[in-house]
């Protein structure tokens, strides 16, 4: 008798352990899948921006070989894309010039 008595005790136990840890292991468990939907959202963003950069490329190589005119509402026509080029390249020089350097 004292063997049945200790089992169902420790089965109650384990019971109201469960019920009072569940949010605990809700709230886990909904972390882990939102963090490997996370990665996966992630994942596909970075392959669909490589496609688009690769696409951009080639739009780029052929609307050049071919003087396809695909920027008529730039302010500034054909000399946008040269000073935004050359913007870019004075940000890049500025901090490659102020990192700091190893003696």
């Amino acid at each position: 008798m004292q063997s049945r008595t200790s089992t169902s005790t420790s089965t109650i136990l384990i019971v109201v352990i469960l019920v009072l840890t569940f949010p605990i292991w809700i709230g886990l468990a909904g972390g882990l899948i939102g963090l490997i939907a996370g990665m996966f959202g992630a994942v596909i963003g970075i392959l669909a921006g490589v496609f688009g950069a690769l696409i951009g490329v080639v739009g780029v190589v052929f609307g050049s070989a071919f003087d396809w005119n695909w920027h008529h509402s730039w302010p500034f026509g054909f000399w946008s894309s040269k000073l935004l080029a050359i913007a870019i390249t004075m940000v890049i020089v500025f901090f490659v010039l102020i990192r700091p350097r190893k003696i």
